[in-house]
């Protein structure tokens, strides 16, 4: 009976760590190929994902925080599918400070959200996160946004104070 038991417990263990399991666990993954999964994160985390298409034919999303519009943008994709990463994307036109020097300082000071000046002068703000190779975690994904929200209030105070 004893060897039954272990018997059993053997394959179940060998089928619950099979590739098609492993396959199963990661399928909650958030992954660029995928922008339902993305729109579903922001929701659950309690943004709004307002879901289109860039003029290429690529995904975005367009959500806020402290009402400050910002965008997900969409790349490494083949015809508007099987995107490889995502941008979070902010722009601050009429930004008060928004010169060159003050840009590189901020890049200077921080690691994460680079920041650049546009062509009509208004400051904007990006972060990368790559989602290729099985994607990241709700959870993983939940403090990259926590990030970003904190990084974009932060960069709205520097160029407009």
């Amino acid at each position: 009976m004893l060897r039954s038991f272990i018997g059993a417990a053997a394959v179940l263990a060998s089928v619950a760590f099979s590739p098609a399991a492993s396959a199963q666990q990661s399928s909650g993954q958030i992954r660029a190929s995928n922008p339902d999964s993305v729109v579903a994160a922001l929701q659950r985390a309690g943004y709004r994902a307002d879901f289109s298409r860039d003029s290429g034919g690529d995904p975005m999303i367009t959500s806020a925080s402290s009402g400050k519009t910002f965008i997900i943008f969409f790349y490494g994709c083949d015809s508007g599918n099987a995107c490889k990463s995502i941008q979070f994307y902010a722009g601050f036109p009429g930004a008060r400070n928004a010169s060159f020097e003050a840009l590189n300082t901020w890049n200077a000071k921080r690691r994460f959200g680079r920041a650049y000046r546009a062509d009509n002068g208004a400051a904007r703000v990006e972060m990368d996160i790559q989602l290729t190779n099985g994607g990241i975690s709700d959870a993983l994904f939940t403090d990259n946004l926590d990030l970003w929200t904190s990084l974009m209030a932060k960069f709205d105070t520097y160029v407009n104070n």
